[in-house]
C-alpha cells in the first residue's frame, strides 16, 4: 500500500524534476542577492569642497536677489553666510529721540520730532488735533495711526496728559453714530366698501398686488358686510390682517344681493360664497316646491347648515 502511494504522488518525470530544481535555484540566489549587492554597487563619493562651493554660490544668488548686498566687499570669502536683515528688528534700532515728558494734546511738531516721531505719523496726529480730536488718557496714544507698539511702549511712560474737558469734540461727534426717530405715521380710516386701491396700500403690509386682491374679492362677493371678511383674501397673512383690522370701517353697508327665485345656476356659482352643490340644491328645490317666500326658506334644504345660512344669507334675497 505504502509502496503503491509512493509510487503515485512521489515520483516525478524529467520534466517536473528540472522545474523544480530551477525553482529551488531562483528562491537561494534571491535570498542572497541582498548580501551581494555591496560588491556589485559601490557608493558614491563626494568632493566636500565642490559641495561648499555650491553652497557659497547658492547663498550668494539668494543675497543678490534680495538688494540688500548689492555692495558687498568682494575680497570677502564666498562662503560667509549673510543673513537678510529682519526690518522690525531694524526698524527697532533705528528709534532715536529724546525722551522727555509731554502732553500729546498740546506738543508741537518740534516736539514729537525730538521723540523720534516719523513726519508722517506727526502729520496725522497734528491733523487730528486740528480738527478738534483730544487725548484723553496716556494708552490714547496707542490708537494713533502709524506709531508702532515699540513706539507707544516706549513713549507711554514719559505721556502726561493736562485736565482734558470731557465733552466730546465736534471731530469726534463726527464718527457718532447718528440716531434719528422715526416719524410715526398713523393710516388713515379706510371704508372697505368704497376704498381703491391708493387707499389700500397706505395700510401697513398691504402692497399693490393685495390691494387689488382685496378689491376682486369685493366685487365677486358684491361688497361686505363685515370687516372680518377682508381676512379671507387670498394670500393675505393673518399677521397682516391684524395690523390693518383697526384702521377699517364698514360705513356704507350696500351689498349687491342674488334673486334666488330668477337666478340660473352660472350666475349663482360665481359668487365666492355659493359652491355648485349649493346653487344646484337651490334652484332643485324652486323647481320642485316653487319660488321662495322668504331667505330662510332654503334652510330647509339639508346641505344649508346654519353656518353656511349665516355666511351666505345677506347676498340673497326672494325679490
Amino acid at each position: 500500500m505504502w509502496k503503491h502511494f509512493i509510487s503515485d504522488y512521489l515520483n516525478f518525470t524529467k520534466k517536473e524534476r528540472t522545474g523544480i530544481l530551477v525553482l529551488l535555484s531562483l528562491i537561494v540566489f534571491f535570498l542572497i542577492l541582498p548580501f551581494l549587492y555591496p560588491y556589485f554597487i559601490k557608493p558614491k563619493t563626494y568632493n566636500h569642497k565642490d559641495f561648499e562651493k555650491a553652497v557659497a554660490s547658492l547663498e550668494i544668488k539668494q543675497a543678490d536677489s534680495s538688494g540688500h548686498f548689492a555692495n558687498r566687499n568682494p575680497d570677502k570669502p564666498y562662503n560667509q553666510n549673510y543673513s537678510q536683515p529682519n526690518d522690525k528688528n531694524n526698524y527697532a534700532q533705528q528709534l532715536k529721540g529724546e525722551l522727555f515728558y509731554f502732553d500729546p494734546n498740546s506738543a508741537s511738531t518740534s516736539d514729537w520730532k525730538k521723540l523720534g516721531v516719523r513726519d508722517k505719523t506727526i502729520a496725522t496726529i497734528q491733523n487730528y488735533l486740528s480738527k478738534g480730536g483730544k487725548f484723553y488718557k496716556k494708552e490714547d496714544i496707542g490708537k494713533i495711526w502709524g506709531l508702532h507698539e515699540n513706539e507707544v511702549q516706549r513713549l507711554m511712560p514719559y505721556v502726561q496728559i493736562q485736565h482734558v474737558n470731557s465733552e466730546k469734540s465736534p471731530a469726534e461727534k463726527h464718527y457718532e453714530k447718528k440716531v434719528y426717530d422715526k416719524a410715526i405715521h398713523s393710516p388713515a380710516i379706510v371704508d372697505i366698501n368704497i376704498a381703491d386701491t391708493a387707499a389700500l396700500i397706505a395700510l401697513p403690509g398691504i402692497g399693490s398686488k393685495l390691494s387689488q386682491r382685496i378689491i376682486n374679492f369685493r366685487d365677486k362677493l358684491g361688497g361686505f358686510y363685515k370687516v372680518e371678511q377682508i381676512g379671507e383674501t387670498f394670500g393675505l397673512p393673518d399677521s397682516t390682517f391684524q395690523k390693518i383690522k383697526g384702521f377699517m370701517r364698514l360705513n356704507n353697508t350696500a351689498i349687491r344681493r342674488i334673486n334666488i327665485n330668477t337666478a340660473t345656476i352660472d350666475e349663482m356659482k360665481s359668487h365666492p360664497y355659493l359652491r355648485y352643490a349649493l346653487t344646484n340644491a337651490i334652484v332643485q328645490y324652486r323647481a320642485q316646491h316653487g319660488n321662495y317666500t322668504a331667505v330662510a326658506d332654503i334652510k330647509k334644504i339639508m346641505i344649508f347648515t346654519e353656518e353656511v345660512f349665516n355666511k351666505v344669507a345677506p347676498y340673497l334675497s326672494v325679490n
